[in-house]
């Protein structure tokens, strides 16, 4: 069993998330030498789910590689990845406020994707899962879209939007994982993590 593992995640969202479920863990994030948002990058034609697991894989195989560099206790390595989907249209964290507008006035009055790849290591193996969901949003006028964005919280999420804040009040219907729209699908995660020997 093991009484920790490592997360390889700069979010404060999934950190909560794991000491929801009582799991113990320690960040195990990218040095100011590596390229991290490099990975994230998406390729042309690439269907959604697709993307989000192939970016969580490349994100677990550079943890691994930071794992063994700075010679730390051996533990399992969780890395996750989120995307919205809208279509096969890939809505990515906005570059500025203008671009979290523009995604935002497709979102509103439609239904979209949630997509939250997982991936766990420990030692050799590798497991991985796949949560999706569902989010309908209400229609928003242009100065709802305005003052969501002024809040600043659409800068850094993907879809330009926290289901856990602010935009809250514009969604509408969710089905599928709450936990997995805000970044870290818990049912998922658990049950991955107590494949490895993880208490949770």
């Amino acid at each position: 069993m093991s009484d920790f593992i490592y997360l390889a995640s700069q979010s404060p969202r999934r950190r909560q998330l794991l000491e929801q479920i009582g799991v113990q863990h320690q960040l195990l994030l990218p040095d100011p030498n590596e390229d991290a948002e490099a990975l994230e990058a998406v390729r042309g034609g690439e269907a959604p789910a697709r993307y989000v697991q192939r970016v969580t894989s490349l994100k677990l195989d550079a943890a691994m590689v930071r794992l063994k560099a700075l010679g730390l206790p051996s533990a399992p390595v969780l890395c996750a990845d989120t995307t919205v989907a809208l279509g096969r249209d890939i809505l990515d964290k906005p570059q500025d406020a203008a671009e979290a507008r523009a995604m935002l006035a497709r979102l509103a009055g439609t239904s979209h994707r949630v997509l939250t790849a997982i991936a766990v290591q420990k030692g050799r193996q590798r497991l991985t899962a796949l949560s999706e969901s569902q989010v309908l949003f209400a229609p928003m006028t242009p100065a709802q879209i305005r003052a969501y964005v002024a809040s600043g919280e659409p800068m850094g999420k993907a879809g330009a939007y926290g289901v856990q804040g602010l935009a809250a009040a514009h969604i509408a219907h969710i089905r599928g994982s709450y936990s997995g729209i805000m970044g870290l699908p818990l049912f998922e995660t658990a049950t991955v993590l107590r494949q490895v020997g993880v208490r949770c």
